[in-house]
């Protein structure tokens, strides 16, 4: 058990994806809002070490943010910028 403790997996959750000329970015100050192609009902990507893994919901309750896990994710889907 203690080998399974010491692997260590980094867990991203991805909104929404931009693209932005280097220019457009490099102008941004503190505070830029950057317009992602996601809408407030879509869901999420989670991966796990860079490799998506499920789509989930986000889910408020209170002053807590959590992810709520939905369904596999499809690494094709993901690679394509689907939403």
């Amino acid at each position: 058990m203690s080998q399974v403790k010491a692997v260590n997996v980094e867990i991203q959750i991805v909104l929404g994806r931009a693209t932005l000329p280097m220019a457009q970015l490099l102008k941004m100050g503190r505070g830029a809002v950057i317009p992602l192609d996601a809408g407030v009902n879509d869901e999420v990507w989670i991966l796990a070490n860079n490799h998506p893994i499920a789509r989930g919901e986000i889910q408020i309750n209170e002053d807590r943010i959590a992810i709520a896990v939905t369904g596999e994710a499809d690494v094709y889907d993901y690679m394509a910028g689907v939403a």
